[in-house]
């Protein structure tokens, strides 16, 4: 099966509705928190070059977006979905490196982040360089926390203040982070 996974683009615009429908569909079959979205919102994420799409053909296979948070010192690679007949393909695996790698390159200075329920997504996360964090260091951007509204876990999170939920908080650091540990770990084995 020839699955192509790209930048989105606005002629990408028109997959909008059936990924806003795969959200709803996928969070009533897991019955936990997926943030459900308006299209409105997956078009903005699209043309601001700032979402990652997987196709089969002209069929939708899955997608993923990048959002900003604390004024670019956070990124969150949100919205992770598959559609059910391109599961067990890797397919999610795919699609998380590749906006991993669209945060990296378009945000070089932010810490990228994520919270989720699923234990999938967290093994993916940890081989990207994800590590599970409390969530104080996470944003504290209300915007980001606003979100997490439409969740059935939300009363939990906010009876917890914001700092416990049912998600698992992940953090990786900046490309510039990388880059700075790269060059010490250099230059140590160098004096050595």
């Amino acid at each position: 099966m020839d699955i192509k996974i790209l930048a989105a683009q606005s002629e990408h615009v028109a997959y909008a509705e059936k990924i806003c429908n795969n959200y709803h569909e996928s969070a009533k079959a897991r019955g936990t928190g997926i943030a459900e979205r308006e299209p409105a919102y997956i078009t903005e994420k699209i043309l601001k070059g700032n979402g990652v799409i997987a196709l089969a053909g002209d069929e939708l296979a899955g997608f993923c977006y990048i959002e900003t948070w604390g004024h670019g010192k956070y990124v969150a690679n949100s919205g992770l979905i598959v559609v059910p007949a391109f599961r067990k393909l890797g397919l999610a695996r795919k699609l998380k490196a590749e906006v991993f790698k669209l945060s990296r390159d378009k945000f070089p200075e932010a810490k990228i982040f994520g919270i989720t329920t699923s234990l999938a997504v967290m093994k993916i996360n940890s081989k990207l360089g994800y590590q599970p964090v409390t969530f104080s260091e996470l944003t504290q951007d209300d915007a980001f926390w606003e979100g997490c509204k439409s969740c059935p876990n939300f009363d939990i999170l906010v009876r917890n203040e914001r700092k416990l939920c049912l998600c698992t908080a992940m953090l990786a650091p900046s490309k510039k982070e990388m880059e700075h540990d790269l060059s010490n770990l250099i230059i140590n084995q160098d004096a050595q």
